[in-house]
């Protein structure tokens, strides 16, 4: 019998032996442009603190309280970064960026005043003459390559979305049995929270000029636009269909997670407000369904039905793909808006003490006549308390006919989502 070895065995341990060189070539290559884009932004960083930072301080160009708003942690972060560096340098990368992750907050405290900062600086540069020539005399200078301070000020956030990047290849290419895998492992983690907090941020404020743009564009300002929580879906013009056959106007409406708002363009002979709209309405979104009429084929345009708690709306556009967009748009908002209001009322219930247990019901006289006494008194403030809320609670609600029904609502139903919506706004809330 022969003992020698399968032909097979020395191609399967050569190519496994080709994945590992591969890996390490590419762990080399990775570890290479993590090192010399760390120089670099340890160089811009000294630029940006050296000739802004403490200069700035030096010659006393602005307070100490707007400087900290407009710089923020970046000189702590270069000092971190310059540690970070050395060890980089050395090679050990998990030691480095373990060391690195423990002061993330100083990134978090820069990642969350970034938008305060332009701001701060933008209102240095149009009030302080003074600032705004040092400014542009240090952005002159060669070491900056006709970078704006604006643009350096991004550099940390820009820079944590680099590591993520690194730190996955790196991560990817170690093997397991390397030292460094499990710090690198949870390096990844660390960095992937701060670049999504980047991200969040950046989303926020873009949805906060959006909701500013469209509170600009109404007219008056009994609608209020800028709610905490709301955000901004698109917007655009639809035909209305009224339910007498009359002719389809067109309208502009602005959907928003919450609300579906509808408005109309004010007269174009109105000194002030020739460019702006009027709100009409506005359609809550918690109990709407919404339903493709037709639209369905290749056909041009198409219509689509809203059914609210106290209303119904039908919206027809000529333009298919947009019918479409909006109707998926609308879909998505209502689907997430119940999502989250089942979450709440589900979380809610588990928080709810039970009225009373199967023990209960073998209580002595004493104790349910004390039971009785103080169910009589709970009941006795219960109608105070709906009398001294009566004229808080109670809102007017209109149909489509026109008429206006006043319904009483108990304390815990009062509509607290939208108090700006429902008291001295022109629209009509259904």
């Amino acid at each position: 019998m022969s003992f020698a070895s399968s032909p097979f065995t020395p191609m399967g341990i050569h190519s496994i032996q080709e994945q590992r060189d591969r890996w390490e070539r590419k762990r080399s290559r990775t570890a290479r442009e993590l090192v010399q884009s760390e120089q670099s932004y340890c160089k811009q960083m000294d630029l940006v603190v050296t000739y802004f930072v403490e200069i700035l301080k030096a010659k006393g160009t602005l307070r100490q309280d707007i400087r900290e708003s407009i710089f923020s942690s970046i000189k702590s972060i270069h000092l971190i970064n310059q540690t970070l560096l050395t060890h980089l340098e050395l090679g050990r990368f998990g030691v480095g960026f373990e060391e690195f992750c423990t002061h993330l907050q100083l990134y978090n405290t820069y990642v969350d005043n970034i938008q305060m900062a332009k701001k701060a600086l933008m209102v240095q540069v149009k009030q302080s003459k003074a600032f705004r020539r040092f400014k542009k005399l240090q952005e002159s200078r060669p070491e900056f390559n006709q970078q704006k301070l604006e643009d350096l000020l991004t550099l940390p956030l820009q820079r944590i979305q680099q590591y993520k990047h690194f730190l996955r290849d790196l991560t990817e290419n170690t093997g397991p049995d390397n030292p460094e895998f499990q710090q690198l492992s949870k390096v990844v983690k660390a960095i992937s929270e701060v670049a999504q907090r980047i991200q969040d941020n950046a989303r926020s404020h873009e949805n906060h000029l959006q909701l500013r743009r469209v509170q600009k564009q109404l007219k008056g300002r009994k609608t209020r636009i800028l709610t905490p929580g709301r955000w901004y879906i698109r917007e655009g013009w639809l035909k209305t269909v009224p339910p007498k056959g009359t002719e389809a106007k067109p309208k502009m409406f602005y959907l928003f997670s919450d609300i579906l708002l509808q408005a109309k363009p004010c007269s174009p002979i109105h000194p002030i407000n020739v460019d702006k709209f009027a709100c009409q309405r506005i359609y809550p979104l918690k109990e709407c369904t919404v339903d493709k009429v037709f639209g369905h084929t290749k056909s041009q345009g198409g219509l689509i039905s809203l059914t609210f708690a106290r209303a119904k709306l039908l919206l027809m556009s000529d333009d298919q793909v947009d019918i479409n967009d909006w109707y998926r748009s609308l879909c998505l908002a209502i689907g997430q808006l119940k999502s989250k209001n089942t979450v709440v009322h589900r979380r809610n219930e588990l928080r709810r003490k039970p009225i009373r247990s199967d023990t209960d019901s073998q209580n002595t006289p004493e104790l349910q006549q004390t039971c009785g006494i103080k169910r009589t008194m709970m009941l006795d403030e219960e109608v105070w308390e709906h009398s001294e809320g009566h004229s808080s609670s109670s809102i007017t609600l209109t149909g489509e006919s026109g008429h206006s029904t006043t319904k009483r609502l108990k304390p815990n139903e009062a509509p607290a989502a939208r108090p700006q919506e429902s008291s001295g706004s022109s629209c009509v809330i259904l």
